[in-house]
């Protein structure tokens, strides 16, 4: 019988033991995990804000916003939310589904008559669901480089029409490929249903209400930015500073600057499934349609990692689904050049969790480490090392990514006195959809520039056989490209054909999806 007690003794001294050991964590020790994965990913400056229970219980900036001028990062510190964005657009959809302006299964073309796709029966059963959900037969990222890098002229008019001219991937409706210019295509339905554009709705219909007075649907309304936190590039190991981007057509893909103190009202706005205010006597969306933005619509493959026992993952509108530990988590993520972010809800713990960065690419293993720690602490898990992890296989993926570059402009160096006939070459060539790309000789240099996007420009290398590297002037994000020339009997270059150099690329930056053409010839 003594023996029996004992044991049970042991057994409660055990779980109390872990259940201490891995509890939720202290704000002592996220202090710690940030600035060590701040240390460890070289980021400039983060902020980190946590909602339970109804109540901010944690909040707090580090580093600097510039590593130029050397300010500290605070809770107030405004970062581009990027793609976190997404989801304020499908809340505004909600909203005006509930005054009876639009139908989630409406057709696209029954609002915007100009909207294409690239077959009759997918352009005529489109719907503003299918706007949202990455499931329209088109590639990852098909089109970015319409605004991928900013500072374009493309307009509404290019967008609505050049789906038409994009090739699918897959059958409509049956994989997942995730899109940006579909949610530019849902700001304009927004604009048109509402009568006021897409950031004038996200501030009077969301900000305003949830008394999010330090959030900007664009960076231009934005008129005092000193508390705003520039981007960094730490690809060559010390932080550049980068100028910030700009969306252009509408903000609805990833258009919002926005700080963790209030991204924490729109947290628990949707903990508390649509209600806000002190008493929670107001509502932005009904329970009805947050179960319909956090619905599976899109189905992905569930995470494969044993310690969270995840049975599902898809994604719903505008929000990422899986499930952890028998809990729910929706939640997005974030990124621009030079700013990476992830928001994370847990609603069966009444759990939101912020992370905004302002460096790339560490800014990503931050999120992610800092996330996943916080999460792990409160799903009852041990300590997984997520930074230490994260850090080797971020490491190993730069170094990898840098090698291939590496040895093309070896090869590029070593075949620099090969004789070329580069009169060949030279000609305007036109794409469908990007538009007009001309080569032509820079004093001794051959070049390459695009008509709509003034940001790609570059000097073209001889590599191989009829291949160009191009260096682009643009050098906020690792983008070159190679440019494969085919020729006709004469030698003459009649298309062209690209792709990213490093396997890094950002997959907007879709190079392979452009089919240039020549026009004419110098």
């Amino acid at each position: 019988m003594m023996k029996s007690k004992q044991v049970f003794t042991s057994v409660l001294f055990i779980v109390f033991f872990n259940v201490a050991l891995f509890a939720q964590l202290s704000s002592t020790q996220i202090d710690s995990l940030v600035n060590n994965a701040m240390e460890t990913f070289k980021v400039a400056g983060s902020a980190v804000a946590i909602v339970k229970d109804g109540k901010i219980i944690y909040e707090k900036g580090f580093g600097v916003k510039s590593a130029k001028i050397n300010e500290p990062v605070n809770e107030h510190t405004n970062f581009a939310i990027a793609s976190n964005s997404k989801a304020f657009t499908t809340a505004a959809l909600a909203i005006l589904v509930e005054e009876g302006k639009i139908k989630w299964t409406d057709k696209v073309v029954d609002h915007i008559p100009e909207f294409t796709m690239y077959n009759p029966y997918v352009q005529q059963n489109f719907n503003i669901q299918d706007l949202l959900t990455h499931r329209s037969g088109l590639g990852l990222g098909m089109g970015d480089l319409m605004f991928f890098p900013d500072g374009s002229d493309f307009t509404i008019d290019h967008l609505l029409s050049s789906f038409q001219y994009f090739k699918p991937v897959s059958a409509f409706r049956t994989k997942w490929d995730y899109d940006n210019l579909l949610y530019l295509v849902a700001g304009e339905l927004i604009a048109r249903k509402s009568g006021m554009t897409w950031e004038e709705f996200i501030k009077k219909r969301i900000f305003e209400p949830l008394k999010m007075d330090n959030s900007y649907a664009a960076l231009d309304n934005m008129l005092n930015k000193d508390n705003l936190a520039s981007p960094h590039n730490g690809d060559s190991g010390t932080l550049k500073v980068l100028p910030d981007f700009k969306e252009m057509i509408n903000g609805a893909a990833g258009g919002i600057y926005s700080n963790v103190d209030d991204i924490c009202n729109w947290m628990l706005l949707q903990l508390n499934k649509g209600k806000y205010g002190e008493n929670l006597e107001n509502q932005l969306f009904t329970e009805q349609s947050q179960r319909e933005m956090w619905k599976i619509h899109t189905t992905m493959d569930a995470s494969r990692n044993p310690r969270y026992n995840s049975h599902f993952a898809g994604y719903g509108l505008g929000w990422f689904l899986t499930d952890k530990k028998g809990n729910m988590e929706v939640s997005h993520t974030g990124g621009l050049p030079g700013m990476l972010s992830k928001t994370l809800l847990i609603p069966d713990l009444n759990l939101g969790i912020v992370v905004l960065t302002n460096t790339e690419p560490g800014g990503g293993g931050l999120f992610y480490a800092v996330s996943a720690a916080i999460e792990d602490s409160y799903l009852g898990l041990d300590d997984f090392k997520w930074t230490d992890k994260l850090a080797k296989n971020l490491k190993d993926r730069v170094e990898r990514g840098d090698e291939v570059s590496k040895k093309v402009w070896e090869t590029v160096e070593t075949n620099k006195n090969m004789k070329v006939d580069e009169t060949k070459f030279i000609g305007t060539y036109k794409d469908v959809w990007f538009g007009e790309m001309e080569v032509f000789k820079k004093g001794n240099q051959l070049w390459i520039k695009s008509q709509h996007s003034p940001k790609l420009n570059g000097a073209m290398y001889f590599y191989n056989a009829n291949t160009f590297a191009i260096k682009w002037e643009y050098q906020d994000m690792n983008c070159d490209a190679f440019a494969m020339f085919s020729l006709d009997e004469n030698g003459l270059a009649q298309s062209i054909k690209m792709k990213g150099i490093s396997p890094n690329i950002d997959f907007s930056f879709d190079f392979q999806d452009l089919d240039l053409v020549r026009v004419k010839a110098d």
